[in-house]
């Protein structure tokens, strides 16, 4: 294994024992991106752990066809289209990670005549069609690569890294052509470490190390096999810090990074609903009504189509998040000593006789709290924030034995986001509704399957 090989080894899956990383653990992420054959635009994930590859890209290849695609049928695509809608997204995750131009952008692929298909491991009949057959680069597959959707079995974690190849790349324009040229390398064994080697070695490892708060956390648990939050920020922003707040924080005299702009897509979790955690506003008010949603284990992609769900930012909505900065602990309320801090920063009329009336008018029981829903009423009754009472919602979860009948579907659905006071209709409490309560207080879910989608 190269010097180079070894830097990004350690970056990825920690400092392995001299066995190395498990292999049941190497063996999950050694996938391609799949296509699914029953709902055309949906990637296939087929075991536990590439999901934090494989729902950020699933979440820019549907902004791509849903919102940048003419085609008003976004959920059928031809293999053609699948080929193009991979490849732009893959390209576009990839400029995003670039720190700058002059760095150069990289892929990483197998060296030629050490891909899985030409390895002694494969049975006699493919061993001999494919002895002479270098590494596909064209948009022609040999009959061998077709389909492969998991590794080769004896495929292990030593061989796989002293079969690589890094090839640079010095323009945008080139990087487009060249990882449509390897459409079949992506889908094939491998695809997806492949992608992600590219990413790290097009961000730079020492970059990569800057923003991550402990560089000794690798980007995939070597013992359970789940990507961090740094890899998926680093795929959805383009940057591997390690937090989901806005701009960064100072704690203990240590600097701490999170999000610095609006990301293209969104990014919830349900461990904010339990409290370990707060995401802040540009992800949770991302460019395009595209979510990837975290469980304690698990990703998958919450979407719709109606742009007002990304809107500017309404007086009501930035109060909301004006008056929960002053409640870091999201208890739901703040001392009365705070309010006129609040009152302030939303340029309200802070004079001290008024905020005493209307600390008198907000706890009238004299308890020493402001509550948030009473203080929006006061300040911004009937404010329409511009989102449709209801609107149509889909969620992906690419586990097949996560989907009805283990088949990966779009489950559809209605939204109805309801205001302050106890909303007239109620669903079920699931983890898919807790987490997205974290950006709509006030939403109900109606699904239209018999069970709701499954976070998990």
């Amino acid at each position: 294994m190269s010097d180079l090989n070894k830097e990004v080894v350690d970056l990825v899956w920690g400092r392995p024992s001299s066995e190395g990383v498990s292999a049941s653990i190497f063996r999950r992420w050694s996938q391609g991106f799949v296509f699914c054959e029953n709902e055309h635009t949906a990637l296939e994930q087929f075991e536990g752990g590439p999901c934090a590859i494989l729902a950020p890209v699933q979440a820019f290849i549907l902004k791509n066809i849903v919102f940048n695609r003419d085609s008003s049928n976004w959920r059928q695509m031809t293999e053609e289209e699948q080929k193009t809608a991979l490849c732009s997204t893959l390209s576009e995750i990839l400029e995003s990670a670039c720190s700058s131009p002059s760095t150069g952008l990289c892929l990483v692929t197998w060296a030629k005549g050490q891909g899985p298909h030409t390895s002694t491991h494969i049975n006699t009949q493919t061993q001999s069609q494919s002895q002479d057959m270098p590494v596909p680069q064209s948009s022609h597959p040999p009959p061998e690569q077709q389909d492969t959707a998991l590794a080769v079995e004896d495929l292990g974690f030593e061989q796989f890294h002293s079969a690589l190849h890094k090839r640079s790349v010095v323009s945008a324009s080139s990087l487009r052509e060249e990882v449509l040229s390897l459409y079949y390398t992506w889908r094939g064994c491998c695809g997806v470490l492949l992608f992600l080697y590219s990413v790290i070695l097009t961000k730079g490892i020492e970059n990569i190390k800057n923003e991550i708060q402990d560089t000794m956390e690798p980007l995939i648990d070597p013992v359970h096999g789940h990507g961090s939050q740094s890899l998926v920020n680093l795929l959805v922003t383009g940057h591997a810090v390690s937090n989901v707040w806005d701009g960064d924080r100072e704690c203990s005299g240590m600097k701490l990074h999170g999000i610095h702009e609006q990301a293209s897509v969104g990014f919830l979790t349900l461990m904010e609903s339990l409290r370990y955690c707060k995401v802040g506003t540009f992800l949770k008010s991302p460019k395009f009504p595209i979510w990837i949603l975290g469980s304690e284990t698990h990703l998958s992609v919450f979407f719709a189509k109606e742009m007002s769900l990304v809107g500017p930012e309404s007086p009501s909505e930035q109060a909301r998040r004006v008056f929960q900065s002053f409640d870091p602990e999201d208890n739901g309320f703040i001392p009365d000593s705070l309010l006129e801090d609040v009152m302030k920063a939303l340029d309200l009329v802070s004079e001290p006789e008024y905020v005493s009336l209307v600390k008198s008018k907000l706890d009238p029981e004299n308890l020493g709290i402001i509550l948030l829903g009473p203080f929006l009423l006061e300040f911004f009754p009937d404010q329409d924030s511009g989102i449709p009472d209801s609107f149509p919602v889909y969620h992906y979860n690419g586990l097949k034995q996560s989907n009805h009948n283990e088949r990966v579907k779009y489950v559809e659905g209605t939204a109805l986001v309801l205001g302050f006071e106890d909303p007239m209709v109620r669903t079920d409490d699931t983890s898919v509704k807790r987490c997205l309560q974290t950006r709509w207080p006030y939403i109900e879910l109606l699904w239209t399957t018999d069970r709701s989608p499954s976070l998990n």
